[in-house]
């Protein structure tokens, strides 16, 4: 009798289905999740703590515009067997994607360089020197990768999404006005000041990046998803973006409740996790230094790995996590190289880090635009796509969220420049 209740449960369509979604989530939550790390985290603890509960509006489309980009991410990698750079070289030829991708290689590195930077901080938050943390830190990505399988990866990247949901708790613990919070989610409170406007171009620009569109659909073909279970991975990517906003929303929410309500001056995460201490209590600062330490680990780890997936794809050579050292020697070089260029930099005395932060902002506020209008290309295109083209619906969707993103891309060379 017992045995007959285990078979029908497991012949459940919907216990059937839980399982085959657990099975294939991957992808869509961790390269979302990522966009939650040092340069993000520090983004939405300023846009609180200086602007209170007034950007809270900002998630609900950033949620659409991260859900839609994502979406089409895993339909053109399920259905075409191929990673984001491989399309593209074959829609615009080498020479194109070559210059691609050195500028985004070269763009990656002030982010990655901002991820040791965030360990540093972060470290140092827990007494821990830098020439202890950086090299250790390193050491532990490196050897993620060289001595892991795709699978043991991936679990290793989901639990370190997990950990983002210490940001909700300290939300919570910093008993924020509830009703203020919902009002101004609903509600855009707009400013017209320089300040405002930045901010706003912020917020938005470090939830959408080059790197993270390489990162998906390179890891979904990893993954070997087959186009029966493309709802799956869907869901992935929509449940992925949900989430990444929900955690922002409750960082800005955490620092809007305490910092901004108090009137304290905030310059980094050092500062914000110490403010929090007398406000929102011990434990409260201690999961924000928490997790701010696992996005940059998370994030660093990441980073690299994007980059050797979108170069070697660019250029043909084998790419993998699950390939050992002598099946894709520049791929486990090029990984390795960026990790240990990182760390040298980061622990240059006096290192212009801020310059380098914003002049990698300002190539992938460049080239971003450019890569969505490719997407919308490939993705239309029925010899490659066949009946999983876009719609005409989703297309108009598709073409607003490119305007809005280039304009606001634009905007973010712009006021990064001056």
């Amino acid at each position: 009798m017992d045995i007959r209740i285990f078979t029908r449960v497991f012949r459940n369509p919907f216990i059937l289905s839980l399982i085959t979604f657990i099975s294939i989530m991957g992808p869509g939550i961790i390269t979302a999740n990522v966009d939650n790390d040092a340069g993000g985290i520090t983004t939405y603890a300023l846009a609180g703590s200086n602007f209170g509960y007034d950007l809270l509006w900002l998630f609900i489309p950033m949620i659409i515009t991260l859900a839609i980009i994502q979406e089409m991410g895993v339909r053109m990698s399920v259905v075409s067997g191929k990673g984001l750079a491989d399309l593209i070289r074959e829609k615009v030829g080498i020479k194109l994607t070559f210059l691609m991708a050195m500028a985004l290689l070269a763009a990656n590195m002030g982010t990655i360089l901002a991820e040791f930077s965030g360990i540093s901080v972060s470290s140092a938050i827990f007494g821990v020197p830098n020439f202890i943390a950086l090299p250790i830190a390193a050491l532990a990505i490196w050897l993620l990768v060289v001595k892991g399988t795709y699978k043991s990866v991936e679990k290793v990247f989901l639990a370190a999404s997990l950990v983002y949901l210490s940001y909700i708790v300290a939300g919570i613990l910093s008993q924020p006005d509830w009703g203020l919070a919902i009002h101004n989610t609903f509600v855009p409170q707009i400013s017209f000041n320089d300040e405002y406007i930045t901010m706003m171009i912020g917020i938005v620009g470090t939830t959408i990046s080059p790197w993270m569109m390489f990162y998906l659909q390179s890891t979904v073909v990893e993954k070997g998803i087959s186009i029966k279970n493309l709802k799956y991975s869907k869901a992935d990517a929509v449940i992925g973006a949900i989430v990444v906003n929900i955690v922002a929303f409750f960082i800005v929410i955490a620092c809007a409740t305490t910092i901004h309500a108090n009137g304290i001056q905030i310059n980094d995460v050092a500062d914000i996790s110490t403010a929090l201490v007398p406000l929102a209590g011990q434990y409260a600062s201690l999961l924000f230094a928490f997790g701010f330490l696992n996005a940059s680990l998370f994030a660093a780890s990441i980073l690299p790995l994007s980059t050797a997936y979108y170069v070697c794809e660019s250029l043909g050579f084998e790419a993998g996590v699950s390939k050992r050292f002598r099946e894709a020697p520049v791929f486990h070089g090029l990984y390795l190289g960026l990790i240990i260029l990182a760390v040298m930099i980061i622990m240059i005395p006096d290192i212009p880090l801020l310059s380098i932060l914003y002049l990698s902002q300002v190539a992938n506020g460049i080239l971003l635009p450019f890569l969505l209008i490719l997407m919308l290309f490939i993705i239309n295109d029925k010899k490659i796509m066949g009946e999983h083209v876009n719609s005409r619906l989703f297309n108009i969707i598709s073409w607003a969220t490119v305007i809005i993103v280039m304009s606001l891309s634009i905007a973010l060379v712009v006021t990064s420049l001056i």
